[in-house]
């Protein structure tokens, strides 16, 4: 019995040592050093009023750092896993350049921006981001959530956020997120 459970402790430090050395898999992750951030809100704090549907419902300016180096493209994910009929998706982003590192507050609700960027639909069924608007009550959690792709996605426009989902499977060198409150 003692034999088997010294193998089983190497085994799972010689696991453990192998993916501290190869770093995080393409499948996805969380890398180190790589950040999300708002000048707009505080991460885990309220989101103000301007970003919702209780205001002009433009998107917050965010920012990133930290990308792995063999980044080809980012993609954005907005949702709130706190709605009553399950996740609500409120912005689908992709194809933003490799050279990217911040998306400037209000941008426009087009299918594609000046700098080939695509957004797509979001669960407002509308193209671009749609900030919170929770039923009353609970506070609600939203994740933006940013993933480093090791390539550009050829995904046609006002596509939704499952179409996003399946053509970034196998192309995520990286993920972080930034997470925001808001109740109503």
């Amino acid at each position: 019995m003692k034999l088997i459970a010294g193998v089983v402790c190497l085994a799972m430090t010689v696991a453990t040592a192998v993916f501290a050395q190869q770093g995080q898999p393409a499948s996805g992750g969380m890398a180190m050093g790589f950040t999300l951030a708002s000048s707009a809100f505080s991460s885990g704090g309220e989101i103000p009023q301007q970003y919702t549907c209780k205001g002009p419902d433009t998107s917050p300016a965010l920012q990133w750092s930290g990308a792995p180096a063999k980044t080809q493209s980012f993609a954005l994910i907005m949702d709130d896993p706190d709605a009553p009929a399950g996740t609500w998706v409120h912005w689908v982003l992709w194809n933003l350049p490799a050279s990217a590192n911040s998306l400037p507050e209000g941008v426009p609700k087009r299918d594609q921006l000046d700098d080939g960027s695509r957004q797509g639909h979001n669960s407002f069924k509308k193209i671009g981001y749609n900030g919170p608007c929770p039923p009353g009550g609970a506070t609600h959690h939203y994740y933006f959530r940013l993933y480093a792709l090791d390539t550009k996605l050829d995904l046609g426009g006002k596509a939704s956020r499952n179409e996003l989902d399946a053509a970034m499977k196998g192309h995520i060198l990286a993920q972080t997120e930034y997470m925001g409150t808001f109740h109503r």
